[in-house]
């Protein structure tokens, strides 16, 4: 019998304890936690933490946000995005799903995101300008419904899509 070797697959940690100002941007997934203060723009995919020491004013967009510090500004989840009873958060929120745990301070406005994406979304999510997701829509490269002039993305097949590294 011959047994296949599994690869370890590393992960991305990255650990941020300092003062940092600028546009941050993430490829590939990585587990991201930012303790100090932060001012800027930040991409991610994978985990980011804003931790309990952390302050924040910045545009983000990543997948799966923990906020247990000071933000300010306007987050968008594109899976999860949780408050922890530390947070402080001044600003706007789009995400399908909250978690804002009791004692966390909330002041601003969300918009829950339905499982249909539009273009802007999706080609911000994938990093990719807005024709080339329309030729791959059009091409059938990614799974996306035609409705009258508009394309929609399903979020769950489009997460799947990347999953599968279709995207390379």
């Amino acid at each position: 019998m011959a047994f296949k070797e599994k690869k370890k697959t590393e992960e991305k940690i990255l650990d941020v304890d300092a003062s940092m100002q600028g546009t941050l941007s993430f490829n590939d997934p990585v587990n991201l936690r930012i303790n100090g203060n932060f001012e800027g723009t930040l991409h991610t995919k994978g985990n980011l933490t804003i931790g309990e020491t952390a302050n924040v004013n910045a545009h983000i967009l990543g997948e799966n946000i923990i906020v247990a510090g000071k933000v300010k500004g306007d987050i968008t989840a594109m899976t999860t995005l949780v408050f922890l009873p530390t947070a402080i958060f001044e600003g706007e929120i789009k995400t399908p799903k909250l978690n804002i745990v009791e004692g966390a301070i909330f002041q601003g406005r969300c918009n829950m995101m339905q499982d249909l994406l539009g273009i802007d979304e999706v080609s911000k999510y994938l990093e990719i300008d807005r024709d080339s997701l329309v030729n791959w829509a059009s091409s059938g490269k990614i799974p996306a419904i035609k409705e009258g002039n508009t394309w929609r993305f399903e979020r769950s097949k489009i997460e799947e899509w990347v999953a599968s590294d279709k995207i390379r």
